[in-house]
């Protein structure tokens, strides 16, 4: 008898950032190994090989819930996207490949803000529901969205005392 295979899991988790743009996120973002600045729990995320910047890359991250080693995939900074694929984790991840996306947003044809799109597609997780990993990752969404308004707070400030 055939093993059945359960279809893949996918979503996407946004946030919006009012008064700051998708030009001052992206250089965050792009940064593919500082993660732990911004991400909830995470405590260290290194460079393991791989060329800072290009595809190929491999982080590891580690924190209060676990580890993971993610490979960069794509990067591309005309559009404002990456793309990564976990390699190895103590999650449970199988098959689980993300896209960030940094995206203008506007109001009355203005600039009003930028949104960040993260969007994954993997297979089900052990113990998991699609609607609980789905939740987790709005949830540290909007974690990385608050820290990340306060960096941008914080380089103005800093640039204007200067």
């Amino acid at each position: 008898m055939a093993e059945e295979t359960q279809p893949k899991w996918e979503g996407m988790a946004t946030a919006e950032l009012k008064g700051t743009t998708a030009e001052q996120i992206w250089p965050f973002l792009e940064e593919f190994c500082n993660l732990d600045k911004f991400f909830p729990d995470m405590d260290t995320c290194y460079r393991v090989e791989g060329t800072p910047g290009q595809p190929g890359l491999v982080r590891y991250c580690a924190g209060k819930l676990g580890w993971a080693k993610e490979r960069l995939l794509t990067i591309d900074p005309t559009n404002r996207c990456l793309s990564y694929e976990v390699l190895e984790d103590s999650f449970g991840f199988k098959n689980y490949v993300a896209t960030v996306k940094v995206l203008p947003m506007e109001g009355d044809g203005e600039p009003v803000g930028c949104k960040i799109e993260w969007s994954f597609i993997a297979d089900p997780i052990e113990g998991w529901r699609l609607e609980d990993l789905g939740s987790y990752l709005d949830n540290c969404l909007q974690f990385m969205a608050n820290k990340l308004e306060d960096a941008i707070k914080a380089q103005i400030l800093k640039s204007s005392s200067e």
